[in-house]
């Protein structure tokens, strides 16, 4: 199968069309002289994150809380390893922007004196169930704006460190791009389905994290030489068993506690009540022989139970569903909670790409945003729209007095031969389903899977190492019938080389700083030696790891 190239130019390219990818659109659509090109593999209007919407805004600076107190809230949670100076520029910003969706047609819920409505410290109420197609209507809206929806991004165009733009291909048609730009941001979420996930077939992508987060921007830095950070700061979901919908809904939004199959609450026996702690709490819970565990919700009153409906119905309709079909809501049993398998993710955890104060990466012209930026969890949406603002800003004026830099012809045939290496018309003898799975189970049986509790040791971690090199070989020799399969292919491409490094930064850290995300059963202690960033290059194919000393909130980081 042959495929039609076509190149085209613009000022700044803004690749993956979620939470940062839009708003970086609409804060450099101000620029009236400047054109942008968005890409999304699917369509903007229900892509990333956002896609199913949400019931609350979870990092807003309420009345009576400083920004400070949010960057000493995330350093708590994260054990002390986190880019502070990225966190408290995030933190100053985090209220302007919901100002800013409000005034696009966000519905906050508010009080009878005007107030909006907190759900806990740092949260408000929103119906949020239109979030994203209200984002899309307004980069659609822009004239100096173009989206490519139905596009995939796949590497991106280098001169030296200098990134010129991205490769892309449609698909749906046999259609090849060359993107040129002058600078380039990369807002494309985590990684999910790395590992075997909680449930079987065609279940399987009912997850946390959106299925279609592949880790596609963290492999495309990866391969070009760009510095990454804390992949070893995994992400686990606590979540409602089986429909795996959030449980803050429950736990915050009614104050609803954690209690085992015998009734009692057990979260206060495994230390301070940290999101991590919750989750290891039920791991060992569940370990024990005490569960199942649960959010106690049995005897709450029909008003509170109509409200869950109504919550879940903004994010995880399927949680209502399943409720209705089961006769038996909240207020009749209780919910049963589960951990999900691990996700590399930056909004929730720290992974991501080593970026500066600007979200300038390690690559010249490159930036990252939102989940796809290390250094700073528990961003969440309103993170992921201030790092995209500042992104953009910062790209704004990098490429002033700049102009396209191109590359020869021949550079962008070999390009172009390589993907069609891919559509031969011949039989491979593994499915991509089939590379796909055996990832997973490697994963999950060799570098900490649900499988195993999430714990993890050096010689499963050099098995599983060698496992995924095996697989990154066979990974070459798929074939796809069409643009669709050649899309699948490649996200198991990426997937596999985000597992690469992630395995290096789980060697890299040799003690257990957080239970569950990152336990180490050779070092099952912290190691105050270890209050360092663990940051990776791949370079001729090895993966090289580098230590870098903690960031503090005042500091100005530059590369």
């Amino acid at each position: 199968m042959k495929l039609e190239t076509i190149i085209l130019e613009t000022d700044v390219l803004v690749v993956g069309g979620g939470t940062s990818g839009c708003y970086a659109a609409l804060t450099l659509s101000k620029q009236e002289d400047m054109n942008i090109i968005v890409v999304d593999k699917a369509n903007i209007k229900r892509s990333g994150c956002l896609a199913a919407g949400v019931n609350a805004i979870n990092a807003y600076i309420n009345n009576g809380y400083t920004p400070e107190d949010f960057v000493d809230y995330v350093k708590n949670e994260a054990e002390g390893i986190i880019r502070e100076d990225l966190v408290y520029s995030i933190a100053k910003n985090l209220n302007k922007v919901t100002k800013n969706m409000e005034s696009i047609g966000l519905t906050i819920l508010k009080d009878s004196d005007g107030q909006y409505v907190t759900r806990g410290k740092r949260s408000i109420k929103i119906n949020g169930e239109n979030i994203k197609p209200l984002l899309a209507n307004e980069v659609n809206s822009k004239k100096n704006v173009t989206v490519l929806n139905k596009v995939n991004i796949i590497d991106y165009i280098m001169k030296g460190n200098v990134v010129i733009g991205a490769y892309g291909f449609n698909i749906q048609e046999n259609i090849f791009y060359v993107i040129y730009s002058k600078a380039v941001i990369c807002t494309t979420g985590g990684a999910s389905g790395l590992y075997k996930p909680n449930n079987p077939g065609f279940s399987k992508h009912k997850m946390w994290y959106s299925p279609f987060n592949t880790g596609a921007g963290y492999a495309m830095g990866i391969r070009a030489g760009a510095e990454m950070t804390s992949f070893e700061m995994r992400f686990i979901a606590l979540r409602c068993k089986d429909t795996i919908a959030p449980t803050g809904t429950v736990a915050q939004g009614i104050g609803a506690k954690q209690v085992n199959a015998y009734d009692n609450e057990y979260v206060k026996n495994y230390g301070k009540p940290t999101t991590i702690t919750r989750l290891h709490a039920t791991v060992e819970e569940n370990k024990k022989g005490l569960g199942p565990c649960y959010l106690k919700t049995k005897g709450v009153s029909i008003e509170v139970e109509d409200e869950l409906y109504k919550a879940y119905l903004n994010m995880a309709p399927a949680q209502t569903l399943k409720w209705i079909e089961d006769g038996l809501g909240p207020s009749s049993q209780n919910l049963e909670i589960e951990g999900t398998e691990p996700y590399v993710v930056g909004g929730h955890a720290a992974s991501g790409y080593w970026v500066d104060a600007k979200r300038a990466t390690t690559i010249s012209g490159l930036y990252a945003a939102g989940d796809v930026a290390g250094g700073s969890p528990k961003k969440y949406v309103t993170g992921c729209f201030v790092e995209g603002e500042i992104a953009a800003d910062a790209a704004t004026e990098f490429i002033k007095n700049k102009k396209n830099k191109y590359i020869q012809q021949e550079e962008i045939n070999t390009k172009a031969l390589y993907l069609e290496t891919f559509l031969i018309d011949e039989e491979s003898m593994f499915s991509i389903n089939n590379v796909e799975e055996a990832m997973q189970k490697v994963m999950d049986e060799y570098a900490g899977g649900i499988s195993k509790n999430y714990v993890y040791n050096s010689k499963r971690l050099l098995l599983a190492r060698e496992k995924i090199e095996e697989l990154l070989l066979i990974s070459g020799k798929l074939r796809a019938k069409g643009m669709r399969e050649l899309l699948q292919i490649y996200e198991v491409i990426d997937r596999l080389y985000v597992c690469k490094v992630l395995i290096v930064h789980l060697l890299g850290r040799k003690e257990t700083r957080w239970k569950c995300y990152g336990e180490n059963a050779d070092y099952k202690e912290k190691d105050e030696n270890l209050l360092k960033y663990v940051n990776t290059i791949y370079k001729d194919g090895k993966v090289q790891v580098v230590f870098r000393n903690l960031v503090k909130r005042d500091e100005v980081y530059e590369h």
